[in-house]
Order: C-alpha cells, then sequence, then structure tokens
C-alpha cells in the first residue's frame, strides 16, 4: 500500500486548520472587537469634551519664575472647536486670549502645535510649534500622548534666540471624566497644568484672532463595536 507523500500530508493539515477556522465565531457569538488605533481613540475622547470649558491650576512650574504670567489669573481651557481630524483648544491665561492648542491626527500619529495670536489676530513670530506623538499610551480610564520637538519648531527656537527650547516635549493626559493635563518638559525644566473636568465652566470669549461664535463641532467618532455574526 502506497502512503501518502509528507507535501501531500501538509497540504491537507492546511485545509483541515482553514475550514476549522472559517467555522468560528459560532452562529450568535460576538467576535473581538477590533484594536482600536490608538491615536483615533485619544482623538476620540478629547472630542467628547467638545464644547465645554475647564478651570485649572499649576500643579509644577520648575524653576520659580520671578516673574510668573500664571501667578493669580484665573486659567481656563475651551475645547472650542473640534473637527474630524483637527481640535482647537484656546488657553486663556486671565484676560490673555492669545494662546491655542492644535492637536490634529494623522493616520496612527497625533501633532500638537501651538498657536500664539496678539490681540488684533496677527501671529506672534512664535507660533506654530510644537511636534508629532513619540509615545500614545490608552487604557480604558486614561490616555496620554507626548510630542518632542519638530525640526521646524527646533530651528524656529535657535532662530528667535530660544536654543533650549529646542529640547522640549509637549504631553497631554486625559483621566477621563476627571482631568486633562498639558505638561512642557526639558532638562532643567517642567510646567504642568491640571484642569478639572468635573466643573465645567461657562463659554470664555473667543480666542484673539478666532472668529465668533465657533464653528459647529463634527459629530463624534463612536469607539469600534464588536459585530454580532447570524
Amino acid at each position: 500500500m502506497n502512503r501518502p507523500s509528507p507535501r501531500l500530508i501538509a497540504l491537507f493539515c492546511v485545509v483541515l486548520a482553514t475550514s476549522a477556522c472559517s467555522l468560528w465565531p459560532f452562529r450568535g457569538e460576538e467576535a473581538p472587537a477590533p484594536v482600536a488605533n490608538d491615536a483615533s481613540e485619544l482623538f476620540r475622547r478629547l472630542s467628547a469634551l467638545c464644547g465645554n470649558a475647564y478651570l485649572g491650576r499649576v500643579v509644577a512650574d520648575i524653576p520659580e519664575n520671578a516673574a510668573d504670567p500664571y501667578s493669580g489669573r484665573a486659567l481656563v481651557m475651551h475645547v472650542r472647536e473640534c473637527g474630524k481630524r483637527e481640535i482647537r483648544i484656546p488657553f486663556h491665561v486671565g484676560s490673555d486670549r492669545s494662546r491655542t492648542w492644535v492637536l490634529s491626527q494623522h493616520g496612527h500619529a497625533l501633532q500638537l502645535k501651538h498657536d500664539h495670536r496678539h490681540a488684533d489676530g496677527a501671529a506672534d513670530p512664535l507660533s506654530g510649534y510644537g511636534g508629532d506623538s513619540s509615545r500614545i499610551a490608552i487604557d480604558a480610564g486614561s490616555a496620554q500622548a507626548d510630542f518632542p520637538a519638530d525640526p521646524d519648531s527646533r530651528a524656529l527656537f535657535r532662530r528667535l534666540g530660544r536654543p533650549e527650547s529646542a529640547q522640549n516635549v509637549w504631553s497631554i493626559e486625559l483621566d477621563d471624566g476627571r482631568s486633562f493635563v498639558y505638561k512642557l518638559a526639558r532638562p532643567g525644566r517642567l510646567f504642568r497644568v491640571e484642569f478639572d473636568l468635573t466643573q465645567p465652566l461657562a463659554i470664555p470669549p473667543p480666542p484673539w484672532g478666532a472668529a465668533e461664535p465657533a464653528p459647529a463641532a463634527a459629530k463624534p467618532q463612536r469607539a469600534p463595536r464588536a459585530k454580532k455574526l447570524r
């Protein structure tokens, strides 16, 4: 009696394994939820805050600055404009409405930029700096992303006489339903401001240079859901 060749046996095993896989998931069972893109998930969670404003406080400012621009002033973030790929968050320091954080999504990465304006809406020379995400960490209750200064920002800092800022790494942290953190770190420098998400504020005036009212927000993205096969 002729025995089947090893090649024929291997082919039979592949066919058998493929057939078994095609039978799963069984009727009525839920397929596993697809793994979410971390950039999309952080963007989605932040978009859920759109339209709200929150009060913050400085929790770290090293080294201390004698001419501290934040001392004694209300620190307010306003998740003001939320598009499908960009979120704009003005950061008001008292009556100074010159600062806006701009978070955008590019595939599996995020980008954080800083838009600085004068009261007449003109861009400040030190504006448009930031970087792309080098790390995004997501779990069920929190999210964090780090943004080292990109080459254009490093060149801008050096051109404007701020070479130490070329080492900047900005971070955002979102503790779902509780707090949002903006952080700047570099050797010898740490700035961290924390916003309380449990107590929304009245909507502040628009940032300098922005239209009023804010553009309509895009419909929030939904998290991926498991599909039930029938």
